[in-house]
């Protein structure tokens, strides 16, 4: 069994209000292996937030255990926290001063090596662009210096909250691009998104939560699966679905289409032929981290 970085049983959080208690976090096994980037994935409002603050200390658990590098936390967090890069929150950088001053300070603050500084720009992507002032930098700009900033201590395990966030699509490349190169090098990256397909192209494993609880974890080729599914478009995709599910078939409603359980395509067509209803696409379905999503959430309310 690969060695766990992050490992979290039974995690819980609630918050009390005038409302009345609400549960962020129900619950949750949490495990990460070392090596690779993993998906922490969930709609908005799933608790991923809620647990990262909890693993770095920056929230109290309300019950359940978690451990970091094999060490309880957050009793031991302080023998650990120098291992660990996070960006969790908008970055504080000066805004009148360039990228590269900003990491130097930073740098000087904590000891660190000049020569990181040199590295973390290099690893960052942003050699020739060091020398602009923070404030004239594009967001995605500044979400890869505020990567730059963890790398300054050299960590093992790197924390992303939803790091693409408002990011265009060339940002969310750069994005993509910085995370492949650290996993590349070495190092473990934690990646929370609610972005399922982008998430999909950077990460060999995921854990999938809702409303604060697991729905599944594992590498995301097992995820994944290799169930038999196809696309379906016809004029009625309504009455389609209803035809279709009344014949046992299982179905999703994805873009405007339907995605159909079915070994054989010729079962869907004669089927919804059967029924009066023709269709205009029948195209194998290429599995993803949005329909096992929907899968795993179908009948609890939740929305990707």
């Amino acid at each position: 069994m690969a060695e766990l970085v992050i490992e979290t049983e039974g995690l819980r959080k609630e918050y009390h209000g005038r409302k009345g208690r609400r549960v962020a976090v129900d619950g949750l096994d949490l495990a990460v292996p070392a090596g690779g980037v993993h998906g922490f994935l969930g709609p908005n409002g799933s608790g991923k937030t809620t647990t990262i603050r909890m693993l770095l200390g920056l929230s109290r658990a309300s019950g359940g255990t978690m451990r970091l590098f094999g060490e309880e936390v957050p009793r031991q967090l302080p023998s650990v926290i120098d291992r660990i890069g996070a960006v969790v929150e908008s970055p504080k950088f000066s805004p009148n001063l360039t990228g590269r001053t900003n990491l130097e300070l930073l740098a000087t603050s904590i000891d660190a090596p000049r020569r990181q500084v040199d590295r973390a720009i290099e690893t960052v992507g942003l050699t020739g662009r060091d020398g602009d002032r923070f404030k004239t930098y594009s967001l995605g700009m500044k979400q890869r210096l505020a990567i730059a900033a963890t790398l300054l201590k050299e960590p093992e395990l790197l924390i992303l909250d939803e790091p693409t966030n408002g990011l265009d699509p060339a940002g969310i490349r750069e994005i993509r691009d910085t995370i492949r190169t650290l996993a590349a090098d070495g190092v473990t990256v934690l990646l929370s998104s609610h972005i399922l397909a982008e998430v999909q192209q950077v990460c060999t494993s995921a854990t999938i939560i809702g409303k604060g609880r697991l729905l599944a974890s594992g590498a995301v080729e097992d995820l994944l699966g290799s169930t038999d599914r196809h696309r379906v478009v016809t004029t009625d995709p309504v009455a389609a679905a209803a035809v279709l599910l009344g014949a046992g078939f299982g179905v999703l409603e994805v873009d405007g289409g339907l995605v159909v359980d079915a070994a054989e395509p010729a079962a869907i067509s004669r089927t919804l032929g059967e029924a009066g209803i023709w269709i205009s696409e029948l195209a194998p379905a290429r599995a993803d981290l949005e329909t096992v999503f929907l899968d795993l959430t179908r009948g609890e309310g939740l929305a990707a």
